[in-house]
């Protein structure tokens, strides 16, 4: 059976990325911080769909939980999804400098660290593929949440374009996933109010989750799900930026 490697695998995007490669009969390594919450998954898991489920409990804001899933991962994966993540709240100069450096860590530092671990072992093999959850906050001014998963998405594009020559690269992808808002925990979680936003904003977690295998498959290198972001995204390209950072700012209510 091939094997996924999923970061921040127990909620969110990251457990509907679990459910539904278990369900394809992939066997999983879960990886998240809370080693009760990711047994109770990899429990849950095995029980419904009959694969293995490995846990792997590392903190990804430290150097050693970033080594441990790079040891992982050098032992061979199909799949990685790099999708721990986090959002503060406020903007830059109201967040401590120290919180936003931890989100450096794990959006940015852990992904290419992650990244450089599996490629090789997927570039042997000839098959392999790597999603890199950032956002469409990559596409808009949004602070250092914003920064980090535009480089992201530059760094996913970059990935991939040096790949592309490299014997056994036919069958192995790298993609950048940019959800907007999705129904998961993750506002909760970050003490945001999410009230004003209207309902068609909201997307479904297994829907993004089809959309972003669909398009891995097909070796899209940015994968924007919803009619909605795909407008949004296309309308930020074409405006000046100083308006789209207006736009940006206007929008921190719902933050």
């Amino acid at each position: 059976m091939p094997t996924a490697l999923i970061t921040g695998a127990t909620t969110g995007l990251g457990a509907a990325f679990a459910h539904r490669l278990a369900a394809d009969g992939f066997d999983l390594v879960l990886l998240a911080r809370n080693a009760e919450r990711l047994d109770a998954s990899a429990r849950d898991l095995r029980d419904r769909y009959g694969v293995r489920a490995e846990v792997l409990a590392a903190d990804l804001s430290t150097d050693e939980g970033i080594g441990r899933a790079e040891d992982r991962l050098r032992e061979g994966v199909d799949l990685l999804v790099n999708n721990a993540g986090f959002g503060n709240r406020g903007a830059f100069l109201d967040v401590p400098v120290a919180d936003e450096l931890v989100m450096l860590k794990v959006h940015c530092e852990a992904v290419l660290r992650l990244t450089n671990a599996a490629l090789p072992g997927m570039l042997e093999r000839g098959r392999g593929g790597v999603v890199n959850v950032a956002s469409v906050a990559a596409f808009a001014t949004r602070g250092t949440y914003g920064a980090s998963k535009a480089w992201v998405v530059s760094f996913s594009q970059a990935a991939a374009a040096e790949i592309a020559g490299r014997p056994g690269a036919e069958r192995v992808r790298v993609m950048a996933l940019c959800p907007g808002f999705v129904h998961t925990e993750f506002h909760e979680r970050a003490g945001m109010d999410m009230a004003g936003v209207p309902d068609f904003m909201w997307l479904d977690k297994d829907e993004v989750v089809d959309v972003a295998l669909r398009d891995l498959r097909r070796g899209i290198e940015v994968c924007i799900p919803g009619a909605q972001y795909k407008a949004i995204v296309g309308f930020s390209r074409l405006v000046p930026s100083s308006l789209v950072g207006r736009l940006s700012r206007a929008g921190r209510k719902w933050d």
